[in-house]
């Protein structure tokens, strides 16, 4: 699990952040960046064929590897082949071709995480879960780690330091697709789980009904009028730093920040804040309650993009950058450890992986739709202006947290009484 993590978390910001950074570096136009950040959507939209890779049997490959280690290696394969085209072409002569390039590793790379989830999943029982899960989580960290930071620090050590060179970023992409060997090699060498498994024909229409229908009409049973005041939140939690997130990257190539600078702190020492705030929002969670730390999550969110609009005044200065990453991964690692925690809460045992799924895909689905558009805004307002913007985006999360805070209180048993609030 740990070096299949790995796997899964290379590919998700070679074809997001770090990609945003070479086509800035390369000139690209900042509308331009922000639309390609769409191709995040596929993440969002992977329940759709989740069926196919549950049912569909690959020829040749499930017949000698098995239904979850033919799609796996399919897609890693295709993986690597996307790297490595995103290596040999230059954005700056074939930007379409980039786009379609990033697509494809996108889509490749949720394909994966289906495969994977399943294979986790039925390779163990359920008391072995948590230790896969969280194995998988560290393989899935290192290798963001090392497709950030390590492509920014061979970018600079084989191109140039502090401009765009195409010969760096070939060697940083074509090392990235070399990397895939460790996923690779792992699903050669592991073992099929042993799940018999009813012919496709069989299984669409009960699957149709238990995976589309049953979670959907679950959900809106048990909460009835709250479900949309739930739905909105969901939509709108990851907004401000989703869409700020996008151009974070071409923001510190405009303000004169190097690619050496950029890996060790934003990357690297912003890997470590943001476990730090991922175990404080976890224990946070235990002392406080769910409800309370979820509004200082989205307080958080919303709030420290504008250290990067102070940031966006002062030019490039190192301790500046610093200060700003902390506080800024320390509150996205908070807010995301209180909103899984929301989510989780929010499904029932019996559908618990479907409901999740769905609940986790509407997160992504606005916040990535609006952090297209990022380009544009800041090609209009200005960095400083569009910070300050991203932090307003954040208010109705604020409000919508205060209500369910309220809600939760006003639910809960009053001492005296024994009863429960209506």
């Amino acid at each position: 699990m740990l070096l299949l993590g790995f796997a899964a978390g290379l590919p998700l910001l070679l074809a997001l952040s770090t990609l945003g950074f070479r086509l800035r570096e390369a000139g690209i136009e900042l509308d331009a960046i922000g639309y390609a950040s769409w191709v995040g959507l596929v993440y969002g939209f992977k329940w759709s064929w989740s069926p196919l890779v549950d049912r569909l049997p690959l020829p040749g490959l499930t017949t000698t590897l098995g239904q979850r280690r033919g799609w796996l290696l399919l897609a890693q394969l295709l993986v690597a082949g996307g790297l490595v085209g995103l290596a040999l072409t230059d954005p700056r002569q074939a930007l379409g071709r980039v786009v379609w390039l990033a697509l494809l590793v996108a889509f490749a790379s949720a394909t994966q995480d289906i495969a994977l989830d399943a294979y986790r999943i039925e390779s163990a029982e359920a008391n072995r879960q948590g230790i896969l899960a969280a194995t998988y989580q560290t393989g899935y960290r290192l290798a963001m780690l090392w497709g950030s930071a390590g492509a920014l620090w061979m970018a600079a050590r084989y191109g140039s330091p502090d401009g765009y060179s195409p010969a760096g970023w070939r060697v940083a992409y074509l090392t990235m697709a070399a990397s895939m060997l460790v996923g690779v090699v792992t699903v050669l060498w592991s073992r099929e789980p042993a799940i018999s498994r009813p012919p496709a024909a069989q299984r669409l229409i009960p699957w149709l009904r238990q995976a589309l229908v049953a979670p959907f009409t679950d959900f809106w049973h048990r909460y009835r009028w709250q479900a949309l005041l739930t739905l909105t939140l969901i939509a709108t939690y990851r907004l401000s730093d989703t869409v700020v997130a996008v151009m974070v990257n071409p923001f510190y190539v405009d303000a004169g920040y190097r690619k050496a600078h950029i890996a060790l702190v934003s990357y690297t020492y912003g890997t470590g804040m943001t476990l730090t705030g991922t175990f404080l929002g976890g224990a946070l969670v235990a002392r406080w309650g769910l409800e309370r730390v979820l509004l200082l999550g989205a307080v958080l969110s919303a709030g420290t993009n504008l250290l990067f609009a102070a940031l966006s005044l002062v030019g490039p200065h190192l301790p500046a950058l610093a200060l700003v990453i902390s506080a800024e991964y320390l509150a996205t690692g908070l807010a995301a450890a209180a909103f899984v925690a929301y989510l989780s809460s929010l499904t029932n045992l019996g559908y618990s992986a479907t409901q999740y799924a769905l609940l986790s895909s509407l997160m992504l689905l606005l916040p990535k739709w609006a952090a297209g558009f990022a380009g544009k805004a800041v090609a209009t307002l200005g960095y400083t202006k569009f910070f300050v913007g991203t932090a307003l985006l954040g208010i109705p999360a604020v409000g919508l947290a205060l209500v369910i805070l309220w809600l939760g209180r006003a639910q809960r048993p009053h001492p005296e009484s024994g009863g429960t609030a209506r």
